[in-house]
């Protein structure tokens, strides 16, 4: 049955109760979405999945669905009156120089640069004080931006040749074309079908490789489930390549990435069945036909070799060290044991860098970075002084480069590159971004509140100076708590938008995340999973109470792990926010391992195949299973891509599917989907700009902003 929504476009501010501000409804018509009888059963209890036909990328049933809803997106937010006005303002406040720090291969120094409104940034090459030269031009894959550079240049030790990965449509599948430096012709085949793989050369031969076979059915859904490692070796054909490393009962990873050392004469090899804990093997590249070395046999612990002076290795782990920590071994005899301690283990969480011969121990002292620099002895050189107090990353390099780049930003500070000079301690300012705003019109605080279980969990909240606390700033609650990843301060010119609008930008560190360090992941996974979306809730009571702003003017917002942050939050507490904003959200909890690469995700979640108390508890938070009808959810616009093969699309349209069938009340429940895009890396400018004028314009005016809040920022783009 179709249903009807009319949505009342009131202004909430400044209207008296003697006179009614006029009122303009707009009737959208939800495509009606067929539900098919489909019955699990699970541990002894069934579980009905309607619509499950949607999982199906490839059928024209699905299509035509994709494209209905489309449709009604699409029609609602060509009726957002101030929707063209947030466009032209993120064009504008985007239209400025981005250029990266530069890298050293042979003769020339590489870099990207975006002029401003380039769909794809474009690499460049400079010898000397020699006028830069277009080397790679991404725009040129495509008309429409959609075929992006999808991954970095690798260059062989004599630097003459090059290998790089291209991504189509946003998929995670890649190509990689090798090409010759100094002409820029391509050399060989394209070599096809690589995914989730760095590319790393041995000497000027070949290189190694990761990927999956090719799946059957489809490739953006299907699922992969047996990485393996590949050497290619110049002027042979792709179908002549080895496998290194997996493919063999023994060796069943769904992770292996290989990478060889700067003086090669070592390739390392990590081999994961899962997104935390690995394996780790050697192989001495020095010696002929040499065996593939065991160091580290068991998948409890994460480490990585991190450079090597002779046969003595530096790697850091986590084993026995939560927080992380830097050990040495020699590689005649690298086993646990005779690992000695070389930065021990701190209350923060480490993240180390090398460069120039020092190694740099990048620290988050409550996500903000702290970095100290060492020498290969372990003599602490110094404290690397950062311009502020934010995000600081890089310092990267090899042996011999006398100057590394770091760059660092904060919510209201626009990424910077500079310089350090390792044996002096200095920083300049290499390339500071030439952006209209001012940082110094906006602050910047963090806060510590309780969860419910009394953890106390940081929040840093971003707004223009002088904001009343008045419960009616328009306020977006963004969030992620999975998978060992930080939430550090970092600039995005989409949030400055929002905050010139009288916006409040608030990003609490749940745990889940990595923010300090493996027992704070660990407090978020599994059995312990509901404790991220308590500290989420948490997070949003706190802007309540302290009047930052109200439910009414309350959105929450999150992509990937953070789709289901979002979509498990609305759910359980649908009073606590006006919008909700789930994005390529992982949203079916009892069949997400069946798709793609997801069964490597039961780290953080565990499957319903596990145990019957594991699969009650992933039905007891899973968004698709706990949509209940009659129940008035915020309004909601779930948004995904129709090339995600990472979380795949099937999870937001069940989602959506299930909320348009059940919402009760006038909020509308809508999905937008990009065509001809992914999980989000490589989206051109055009299809990002419009994203964020779609998902800001639909959030003021659903909080019930007829105008925007600040109109005077308009004057800025005036014609």
């Amino acid at each position: 049955m179709k249903q009807l929504l009319k949505i009342s476009c009131l202004a909430v501010f400044f209207f008296s109760c003697e006179k009614e501000p006029e009122k303009k409804e707009i009737v959208v018509t939800y495509p009606e979405t067929q539900q098919k009888e489909v019955i699990d059963t699970l541990f002894g209890t069934e579980v009905k999945d309607p619509y499950r036909w949607l999982e199906d990328d490839r059928s024209p049933e699905t299509e035509a669905w994709v494209e209905e809803q489309n449709k009604t997106t699409f029609e609602y937010l060509d009726s957002i009156p101030f929707r063209e006005a947030l466009k032209k303002r993120y064009t504008q406040l985007m239209n400025y120089e981005k250029i990266s720090a530069p890298k050293k291969e042979g003769e020339f120094s590489y870099f990207s640069k975006n002029d401003g409104l380039q769909n794809q940034s474009v690499i460049y090459r400079q010898k000397g004080d020699e006028e830069p030269e277009v080397f790679l031009d991404p725009n040129k894959f495509s008309e429409d931006g959609t075929i992006s550079l999808g991954g970095g240049l690798s260059f062989s030790k004599d630097k003459k040749i090059v290998a790089y990965p291209i991504s189509i449509g946003g998929s995670d599948w890649r190509k990689v074309i090798i090409k010759d430096v100094e002409t820029k012709e391509i050399v060989e085949d394209t070599l096809v079908d690589i995914k989730f793989s760095g590319i790393s050369w041995k000497e000027n031969d070949g290189f190694y490789y990761s990927s999956y076979d090719k799946p059957k059915g489809s490739e953006l859904s299907a699922k992969t489930d047996q990485h393996k490692l590949y050497y290619h070796k110049l002027g042979t054909s792709q179908k002549e390549d080895k496998v290194i490393f997996g493919g063999t009962a023994a060796e069943k990873h769904r992770y292996i990435g290989g990478g060889v050392t700067e003086d090669g004469n070592y390739l390392f090899i990590n081999g994961a069945v899962s997104t935390s804990g690995n394996r780790l093997f050697m192989k001495d590249l020095t010696k002929p036909n040499s065996k593939i070395i065991t160091i580290l046999n068991t998948t409890d612990s994460d480490s990585r070799v991190i450079e090597n002076v002779g046969s003595k290795l530096y790697i850091m782990t986590n084993r026995n060290a939560p927080n992380q920590k830097i050990v040495t071994v020699d590689a005649s005899n690298p086993a646990p044991e005779n690992w000695v301690d070389f930065i021990p283990e701190t209350e923060n969480v480490l993240s180390p860098s090398t460069g120039s011969g020092y190694i740099f121990a990048e620290y988050m002292v409550n996500a903000v970075s702290k970095v100290l620099q060492y020498d290969y002895d372990g003599k602490l050189v110094r404290e690397v002084k950062l311009p502020g107090v934010g995000s600081a990353g890089g310092f990267g390099g090899e042996k011999e480069d006398e100057i590394l780049y770091y760059s660092f930003s904060n919510y209201k500070t626009p990424g910077t590159t500079y310089t350090y000079n390792p044996k002096d301690g200095t920083s300049k300012v290499f390339r500071k971004p030439g952006i209209d705003f001012d940082p110094d019109e906006y602050e910047s605080n963090q806060v510590f509140y309780t969860s419910k279980d009394g953890t106390k969990v940081p929040m840093i909240i971003t707004h223009k100076k002088g904001l009343k606390m008045d419960g009616k700033n328009p306020t977006i609650l963004y969030g992620y708590g999975g998978f060992n990843i930080s939430l550090t301060p970092s600039f995005s010119v989409a949030n400055v938008v929002w905050m010139e609008q009288g916006g409040i930008y608030a990003v609490p560190n749940l745990r889940g995340g990595g923010e300090y360090g493996k027992k704070w992941h660990d407090a978020g996974t599994k059995m312990l999973k509901q404790n991220v979306f308590d500290d989420f809730i948490a997070a949003a009571e706190y802007l309540i109470e302290k009047k930052y702003t109200s439910s009414d003017f309350l959105a929450i917002r999150g992509g990937s792990n953070g789709g289901l942050l979002v979509g498990a939050t609305m759910t359980q507490r649908p009073d606590l926010m006006k919008v909700a904003l789930p994005a390529v959200g992982v949203l079916d909890m009892l069949r997400y391992h069946t798709f793609t690469a997801g069964a490597g995700w039961a780290y953080d979640y565990g499957t319903a195949e596990d145990s019957k108390e594991m699969f009650e508890y992933l039905k007891g938070y899973s968004p698709v299973h706990n949509v209940k009808a009659g129940v008035s959810y915020p309004a909601t616009m779930v948004t995904t891509g129709d090339h995600d093969d990472r979380v795949v699309p099937a999870h937001s349209f069940k989602f959506a599917a299930e909320l348009q069938a059940k919402q009760s009340g006038n909020n509308p429940t809508l999905i937008r989907i990009e065509t001809d895009a992914g999980h989000g890396a490589g989206t051109p400018i055009t299809k990002t700009i419009e994203q964020y004028a779609d998902m800001f314009g639909f959030t003021l005016y659903n909080m019930g902003f007829k105008e925007l809040p600040n109109k005077a920022v308009l004057e800025k783009f005036k014609d």
